[in-house]
């Protein structure tokens, strides 16, 4: 699949690694769909990008919010074939703590958004996918998750994160094994440390020691080698049910 082909629904996708996607995708000739709560945002890159791009207000853990996504792609470009997963929130809580125990609705919360959120645009948009006419490889579609190194490198305070994101690997190559009947290929990334809005608040000297912790380069990653990745993957049919680190070869220390 080339991106000049490529209509995707992309989660998060109103700042950092989806925005990132989204402005790569329709650079390369393809359209997108929003999908985000951040409607001020979205809105401005809706109007920035032109009619390649459409918003939808969304919260990924909801089924009617996801359809209502997908139909707004089906109404405006006619079908999806791509979707990425960005959409993410994060806590940072201790087990225990002088402040007490690691709260129970955040870590539902953080599960329902990362993981239930993730799982539920898989299931509709892999429906959606499954009437695309398939290429000639029998390709109908590319499904894009986002895990974190936190899934194997989780540091003390990511609990919730760390499970989250564990749980968007595990489901890889079982989905990626199932929906090949169908013809939809599904792959994860899973960043290191990335220059996205959560790291914008540091102060330089901050973010320059975290981006000094990576072997090489020594720096944070920019969402846009996230998004050149997504391209990657949506062009090279053969792969698929794996797990890429976007890390530069970092391993996350306990603390």
């Amino acid at each position: 699949m080339q991106v000049q082909d490529v209509v995707a629904i992309v989660t998060g996708g109103a700042s950092g690694l989806g925005e990132a996607t989204v402005r790569r995708i329709v650079a390369g000739g393809g359209k997108a769909v929003i999908l985000d709560v951040q409607e001020k945002r979205a809105h401005a890159l809706v109007e920035e990008l032109g009619d390649a791009v459409r918003f939808a207000l969304t919260d990924v853990a909801y089924a009617d919010d996801v359809q209502a996504a997908i139909q707004t792609a089906m109404d405006a470009f006619g079908k999806i074939n791509v979707a990425v997963n960005c959409a993410g929130i994060a806590v940072a809580q201790k087990v225990r703590s002088k402040r007490g125990l690691h709260s129970l609705t955040d870590f539902e919360k953080v599960l329902r958004v990362n993981l239930t959120g993730t799982f539920n645009v898989i299931r509709l948009a892999s429906e959606a996918m499954c009437t695309n006419e398939a290429d000639q490889d029998g390709q109908r579609g590319v499904i894009i998750n986002t895990a974190s190194v936190a899934a194997f490198d989780g540091q003390i305070g990511q609990a919730a994160y760390s499970a989250s994101k564990g749980g968007v690997v595990g489901m890889t190559l079982p989905i990626a094994r199932e929906l090949a009947e169908i013809g939809v290929r599904v792959m994860t990334i899973a960043p290191g440390l990335i220059h996205t809005p959560l790291f914008a608040t540091l102060p330089e000297a901050a973010k320059t020691s975290l981006g000094e912790m990576t072997p090489f380069p020594k720096r944070l990653g920019e969402p846009s080698e996230y998004a050149h990745l997504v391209t990657a993957i949506i062009e090279n049919t053969m792969l698929n049910g794996e797990v890429i680190r976007l890390d530069g070869a970092i391993r996350m220390q306990p603390k």
